[in-house]
């Protein structure tokens, strides 16, 4: 028998013990978290603290960008193996604290078996070394292309197609991202820059965040753009990114961005993040997305002569609002949607009320007559039909946003606006940085008003049909023939 050293033979016992695990753990299969609309979206069993995305773009959106993700997460229960929410690229390899791991694709997730057994508490660093391919669709989302380069649109449940994570809001975290591409291109990405280095023809573009985020609010911009930059208040640096043909068209629009900022401050206190601004693509995508710290914004609502000037500046400042409502207190599921869309539609509405004559109550009322067409079409604003395969952005339907502007509406006929005002406050404040559900604001809203307010909201956020408005019993909401 030949001779065996003792590190040679600790390594061969490894390898048979992590064998005879594999061997005796079931396939790989997809988990979730259990979410009412995605299922399958997040994974049990850790917390994710932060991530680290390297990606380089050679150029060509019609060419996979090589990619680079470190995700740092602390287990929150034994775990046999690990699940990664990520599709439509290609996995090379996976280390878990710097050792190689096995791994298998399931569906959508990315399935990592550990060496043995973890237990809850353990640190855990895993490098990911993968493709990330932009040849998506409108519909599934992650990567737009855009007419010289890229940018991001991860909601509700894309982020997974473009790097690997928990994709879900319920677990929000920090993030790095390092972009190389090629030198005459300009790279923008959520937070604040970190540094840009020049090698050979190419520069890599650093930016961190100084705030945890849910993973379908990340966004990284990439093409022949211009960042102009101007100060909102309290000095906070605001930064449009637009391409650089267009900076002097879109300047009149970008520059309404630092009073739009003031204004909502004096709904509901102070802009929650370090740093604020648009990215205005040329693509169509048929949405505007609250990308945290760096909207998404069509460069068509801002060229095209149909759209009237109060219209565009009601859009600009429904995503701004989102900075407050979904991002930074962001949904513990998505069934929790209508905290999001309806606290934008409503600041929309307000802002168009003050800047623009366009009357709140007008608007309201218009609302209550669709109302309960728009809850037999897609389900009440809290308990949301489940999206048909393939359809997921139905998701964003109208019963989310006016349907859902509606309720804060009733909520202000209810309690009054000093207890309403005080309620908008003390919700941003309460959970910022964090996740909220419908049940949480439920109670701060009761205790707020001094009363318990559950069977109020019962109707309005489950019933089947609108109940009456408070202070509006004339008005009337008429269900379409032929629906549920």
């Amino acid at each position: 028998m030949p001779f065996i050293s003792r590190r040679l033979r600790a390594a061969l016992l490894a390898t048979a013990s992590a064998a005879l695990i594999a061997a005796a753990l079931p396939a790989p299969v997809p988990l979730g978290i259990g979410d009412p609309l995605f299922p399958h979206l997040g994974n049990p069993g850790y917390d994710v603290l932060s991530y680290d995305i390297g990606l380089t773009y050679r150029g060509s959106n019609s060419e996979p960008l090589e990619a680079v993700t470190t995700i740092d997460m602390r287990t929150t229960e034994p775990l046999d193996r690990i699940n990664l929410d990520f599709t439509r690229g290609t996995v090379r390899t996976v280390e878990i604290n710097g050792l190689r791991a096995d791994f298998a694709v399931a569906d959508e997730d990315l399935v990592i078996q550990p060496p043995g057994r973890l237990p809850a508490g353990v640190p855990l660093r895993i490098t990911v070394r993968h493709t990330s391919d932009p040849r998506g669709d409108r519909e599934s989302g992650g990567w737009v292309r855009t007419a010289d380069g890229l940018a991001m649109a991860n909601q509700a449940d894309a982020a997974h197609r473009v790097f690997p994570s928990n994709d879900h809001p319920a677990d929000k975290a920090y993030f790095t991202f390092r972009i190389t591409a090629p030198e005459d291109l300009t790279v923008v990405a959520n937070g604040l820059p970190a540094g840009r280095t020049r090698h050979g023809a190419e520069t890599t573009w650093t930016y961190r965040t100084e705030h945890p985020m849910a993973t379908e609010l990340a966004q990284v911009t990439i093409g022949r753009s211009t960042v102009l930059r101007r100060t909102g208040p309290h000095g906070l640096p605001v930064r449009d990114v637009v391409p650089s043909a267009d900076r002097e068209r879109l300047e009149p629009w970008l520059g309404k961005t630092p009073a739009q900022l003031e204004w909502m401050e004096q709904q509901v206190g102070r802009y929650p993040f370090e740093t604020y601004g648009l990215v205005i693509a040329a693509t169509e995508t048929g949405f505007e997305l609250e990308t945290q710290t760096l909207s998404l914004f069509e460069r068509s609502l801002f060229t095209k002569t149909a759209y009237p000037e109060w219209y565009v500046d009601s859009i600009m400042v429904h995503e701004l609002a989102h900075q407050w409502f979904g991002d930074s207190v962001s949904p513990d599921t998505w069934s929790d949607l209508w905290l999001n869309e309806g606290h934008a539609t409503w600041y929309e509405a307000r802002y168009a009320e003050e800047h623009a004559g366009r009357t709140l109550e007008r608007r309201m009322r218009e609302a209550y007559v669709k109302s309960d067409g728009w809850r037999a079409a897609g389900g009440p604003p809290a308990r949301p039909d489940i999206p048909a395969p393939g359809q997921k952005l139905s998701l964003f339907r109208p019963v989310v946003y006016d349907g859902s502007a509606l309720i804060l509406y009733a909520l202000r006929q209810e309690i009054g606006e000093n207890a309403f005002d005080r309620l908008e406050r003390s919700w941003v404040q309460q959970h910022r940085d964090a996740n909220a559900a419908t049940a949480d604001f439920v109670r701060l809203a009761s205790r707020t008003a001094g009363r318990d307010l559950t069977s109020f909201f019962d109707g309005w956020l489950y019933g089947a049909k609108t109940p009456p408005m408070p202070g509006h019993p004339d008005w009337h909401s008429t269900k379409p023939a032929g629906k549920r």
